[in-house]
């Protein structure tokens, strides 16, 4: 079910189309619903649960489901010899670059305040083309680089449109600042990212695996990575699964399904459907923001929203 080997250009057009329609929609939900998740989980402005701990399951839960995928597709003679190292070395790298984003995101929040991230965070979207285009030697043309620009643009004026409500919602104001050692990690940042996503569809495409396969190199790292990262961290007296709730839950399900959705994307499709996944994303979070934890959407809202769409149909026409 998730390796989706029909996925792809030997699928009739409609069915083809179809398939991608239900996967983008249903990526946009799970990215657009994480924040609201995350939001209803905190008590006294705090998360009650380990984030390391949570991120270990998520990567759990994606090798699992990765294996029994592998089996039911009638892969499994895979597994009986182990694998030639430098087969499967190469998904050590994604595994390594995503956990040392996750470590930048929380270094750098000591150097700026979570507004300039904010706005700041949307170079990963040129990061993420340049890196496509000049790593996987794809020549976007100008239009596309135009789409690009205003999909940047787009998540530039949501993350101020934000910010906006924010001050508008606040008695108190914190000050803009950002350091030259918060600008270097937050550009170190936008580069890993788009590197990880690069080169995770390099390696997906260039190796003739099936995806479950690859899932499960993948995914295996994952977990070996980020259980040294949660065995290393700081948890206090905090158990494993303390804290937990069913948005929690929830917030793990989602998050494993988005992973081993967007493989599929990035073995069939590419890296940048995944910035325009997220960008759309925004519309969800907003609806749900506003329906469950009573933000105020304001009508600036409408511009990002409505240059995303505009810089899709730009891209794909």
């Amino acid at each position: 079910m998730i390796a989706m080997p029909d996925v792809g250009p030997r699928t009739p057009p409609r069915r083809w189309r179809l398939q991608w329609g239900v996967l983008l929609t249903l990526m946009t939900l799970i990215y657009g619903s994480h924040a609201p998740l995350i939001a209803l989980t905190k008590e006294d402005g705090r998360v009650p649960f380990s984030p390391s701990s949570c991120v270990v399951l998520m990567e759990g839960a994606k090798l699992l489901v990765a294996l029994v995928a592998l089996l039911l597709n009638g892969d499994a003679a895979a597994l009986a010899t182990p694998p030639a190292p430098g087969l499967v070395a190469p998904y050590a790298v994604p595994a390594l670059l995503y956990a040392l984003n996750n470590n930048l995101v929380v270094l750098m929040q000591a150097y700026m305040d979570p507004s300039s991230y904010q706005v700041l965070s949307n170079l990963k979207i040129a990061s993420t083309a340049l890196l496509y285009s000049f790593c996987l030697g794809r020549r976007l043309r100008p239009v596309q680089w135009s789409a690009l620009g205003l999909l940047m643009g787009a998540g530039v004026c949501h993350s101020y449109s934000s910010l906006r409500s924010g001050e508008d919602q606040s008695t108190s104001r914190t000050r803009l600042h950002i350091t030259a050692w918060g600008l270097f990690l937050v550009l170190l940042y936008c580069f890993v990212s788009g590197l990880a996503a690069v080169y995770t569809e390099r390696v997906l495409k260039s190796q003739q695996l099936p995806l479950s396969l690859q899932n499960l190199y993948l995914y295996a790292f994952g977990v070996a990575i980020n259980g040294v990262t949660y065995l290393s961290s700081d948890t206090g007296e905090k158990s494993f699964l303390e804290g937990y709730s069913g948005a929690v839950w929830a917030i793990i399900v989602g998050q494993a399904a988005n992973g081993l959705l967007m493989s599929v994307v990035l073995k069939h499709g590419s890296g940048i459907t995944r910035l325009f996944v997220i960008s759309s994303s925004m519309l969800v979070n907003a609806l749900l923001s506003w329906a469950f934890l009573g933000l105020e959407v304001t009508p600036l809202f409408l511009l990002p929203v409505t240059m995303t769409a505009f810089a899709a149909y730009l891209y794909y026409k």
